[in-house]
């Protein structure tokens, strides 16, 4: 068995573009190791180069073949290309089901792509918790695009928003009403709205309700610094995908020292501190309570007290 690497010594590794190295960390960090956090820390305040580009959107949309497809139209283009595939946990044994990996099996031999799936593991919102620690050690390995593809659960995957330079969100024709699918906050967070499998007779009514909705919320916003562009692709044949790359490096020349750019910083920073916090909090509130959680639980099971009182008292004692 070969010697623990202190995660430190891996940053050098991981400056030169050592897959290893990336790896490794990136798995501690997914393991919540408290002696990978020097690590990360020094990865964070090296890392910011990379054009982090979210793609998210409700199960059954074609996410990951498009995430293959535009992995690949970056390659030709000379980019290194990160994807964090974030996928929903395993029942049994808690980890990621592959099923984005088997997708996007075609770039597998691609020593310019990386391609690291993860598990949520109950996390809420569309990524897992070690999402932007990957990102980072992504970033610092030297990939100059990075794809975050979340879970695909619904409506409130809005967190991808605060964790991506430019969010892009797919649609399908076919899904039944598809407005109503995305518009309750997902309409809201996309800098792209890509509508998907464009090749079908039923992709125009998508387009065209898509950019109704649009039309009317500029009516409302105040001087937007970024209209959102309404595009079709075809993952298969192509379709759409120089416009998509074209509207992805407009919006991050939009970004670049402007005050949406500043606002979107601050949001992804002020995002992460949060987040941080509460795996922080959760981790020492559960080392704390596990010997006092009984004690607890036994009066509530005897109704000598109330959950809210309990909880209270249960949050004072181990966070003193």
């Amino acid at each position: 068995m070969s010697a623990y690497v202190p995660s430190v010594e891996l940053i050098p590794r991981i400056e030169r573009g050592e897959i290893h190295a990336i790896a490794r960390l990136i798995s501690r960090a997914e393991a919540g190791i408290p002696e990978a956090r020097a690590a990360l820390a020094q990865v964070y305040r090296r890392a910011g180069r990379s054009h982090v580009i979210g793609i998210t959107g409700v199960p059954g949309s074609g996410k990951s073949t498009l995430v293959a497809t535009l992995a690949a139209r970056l390659r030709a283009r000379g980019s290194k290309v990160g994807i964090v595939a974030v996928d929903p946990s395993s029942p049994y044994s808690g980890g990621a089901i592959l099923g984005d990996r088997i997708r996007m099996s075609d770039l597998a031999g691609d020593a310019g792509v990386y391609i690291r799936s993860m598990a949520t593991h109950g996390a809420m919102g569309g990524l897992a918790q070690a999402t932007l620690d990957a990102v980072d050690v992504l970033d610092l390995g030297g990939f100059d695009a990075i794809i975050i593809e979340t879970v695909g659960v619904g409506q409130d995957e809005v967190e991808i928003a605060k964790a991506s330079d430019t969010t892009v969100v797919v649609s399908a024709p076919g899904l039944g009403d598809e407005v109503q699918a995305i518009k309750a906050g997902m309409l809201e967070i996309a800098d792209i709205h890509l509508v998907s499998k464009c090749d079908r007779s039923d992709a125009n009514r998508t387009l065209t309700d898509l950019k109704q909705m649009l039309t009317l919320g500029a009516q409302t916003a105040a001087k937007p610094e970024w209209r959102t562009p309404v595009i079709g692709v075809c993952s298969f044949t192509g379709q759409g995908f120089d416009e998509f790359l074209t509207a992805l490096e407009g919006h991050r020349g939009a970004s670049q020292n402007t005050d949406i750019g500043r606002r979107r910083r601050l949001a992804i920073a002020a995002f992460r501190l949060q987040k941080t916090a509460e795996n922080l909090l959760i981790e020492r509130f559960t080392q704390a309570a596990a010997g006092l959680r009984p004690v607890f639980a036994e009066r509530l099971r005897l109704r000598e007290s109330d959950p809210y009182s309990l909880a209270t008292d249960l949050l004072a004692a181990s966070l003193k």
